[in-house]
């Protein structure tokens, strides 16, 4: 019983035996450059972008150099106070950085760069820049105003300056964001050089968040024209709500999320005055206006003139198409076409569809011997364009990450090839 405490005693002692003669053997090893803290390549590196008061032409390309012999640059990295990064080119001998990617005006930016001396020890330096604010500045009014639309509905942006064909173009729709949940596939199509309409690939899905933003700010779009603060919009999506009237069966159709909930009896444009065929958006909605023929180029006192107070109209083209409340012509409703365009329907059934439809809901004509809704410029026609016809509008090139409205990150970080 009393061997026990000797035998722990020499097992204890062997241990430490042991570990003495493994810290012996191993020894103090060699220091290696990289194990090192960084030291500070103040002396190594110099930037052609002033530090302090004097602020940097965004124009001008920005470069680290390496200086002196013995020592070479091994990472760059430029970043702005949002954390975006500057792409850049990093020489093959590590002696000189170049930025590929614009400056943005206005703005702050870190440069941080990595350096090894000629025995391999690192070093590093952090510089400071501001580039100085545009003179001209690009911002896009985004539209409609917040609030909840049908599912026809576009998302519309009106920049304060024309941006012609050319790499301006991808720069505006790269930074123009659309985001909706649920997550739709949709494109920007530019109308002309100062309006772009988004729509998704199909209607957007009942009940959709949309959220519209612009990232640019500070952003070089072409020239001296660089990107200004433009004002978010979000809106949210209602019930499907589609409406179609059959010039040919004189009656109009309205389904609520796939389910027929009306079927009217109606009159659209009689001939010489046919309705236009194709797909419309609700555009506004009034309980009372005064129709004058005079307003769609008809001389007043002419046979076809006319001046009527007219109820419960809702509008569907700029140029004064309406369904509307006919009561002058409830006899021909659902037998004849007898209008001057509108779709013309009894003052009960006017004033149902003037209190169920929201703006951006879809009004189609189908069966009528008028042209095709015009695209743009008298309302919303967007929809009466196939998906590839729509994408052929944008920018981008289709298929790619941007064409989603999502900017690729691009890395600022390239090491040299050794």
């Amino acid at each position: 019983m009393n061997h026990t405490p000797r035998i722990r005693a020499v097992s204890c002692i062997a241990l430490v035996v042991s570990l003495g003669v493994v810290a012996t053997a191993c020894g103090e090893p060699d220091r290696h450059p990289l194990s090192a803290a960084p030291y500070d390549a103040a002396r190594q590196v110099s930037l052609n972008a002033a530090s302090g008061a004097t602020k940097v032409d965004p124009d001008k390309p920005l470069e680290v150099t390496s200086k002196g012999d013995g020592g070479r640059i091994t990472d760059v990295t430029v970043m702005d106070g949002a954390g975006h990064y500057v792409a850049g080119e990093l020489a093959a001998d590590g002696v000189r950085w170049r930025s590929t990617a614009p400056l943005a005006a206005g703005v702050k930016y870190t440069v941080r760069v990595s350096t090894e001396d000629d025995e391999g020890a690192p070093g590093v330096r952090t510089l400071f820049f501001e580039t100085a604010p545009a003179k001209t500045f690009l911002t896009a009014e985004f539209g409609p105003e917040a609030g909840t639309y049908g599912v026809g509905q576009p998302i519309t942006a009106k920049l304060s300056h024309a941006v012609g064909e050319g790499k301006g173009r991808a720069v505006v729709e790269r930074a123009m964001k659309v985001t909706s949940k649920p997550a739709v596939e949709g494109a920007w199509h530019w109308v002309d050089d100062k309006t772009l309409h988004y729509r998704p690939r199909e209607y957007w899905p009942t009940g959709t968040t949309v959220n519209v933003t612009s990232n640019l700010r500070g952003v070089k779009v072409a020239g001296k024209l660089y990107g200004g603060p433009s004002k978010p919009l979000k809106i949210t999506i209602g019930d499907r709500l589609e409406a179609v009237a059959d010039a040919e069966a004189h009656t109009m159709t309205v389904k609520r999320n796939g389910e027929v909930i009306k079927t009217m009896p109606v009159t659209t444009g009689k001939p010489g005055f046919e309705t236009r065929n194709g797909i419309k958006v609700v555009l506004a909605k009034q309980q009372f206006v005064r129709m004058r023929s005079t307003s769609i180029g008809i001389a007043e006192g002419s046979s076809e003139s006319y001046d009527l107070p007219v109820y419960w109209a809702t509008r569907i083209t700029w140029s004064g198409e309406y369904v509307h409340a006919a009561p002058w012509s409830v006899g021909s409703q659902g037998y004849a076409n007898v209008s001057h365009g509108c779709v013309g329907m009894s003052m009960s059934n006017a004033e149902w569809f003037f209190k169920t439809v929201r703006e951006g809901d879809v009004v189609e004509v189908v069966n009528s011997y008028g042209d095709m809704m015009d695209t743009f410029g008298n309302g919303f026609g967007d929809w009466n364009l196939s998906w590839d016809k729509w994408r052929e509008g944008s920018a981008l090139v289709p298929g790619s990450e941007a064409s989603n409205g999502n900017v690729t990150a691009v890395t600022a970080r390239l090491r040299p090839t050794v």
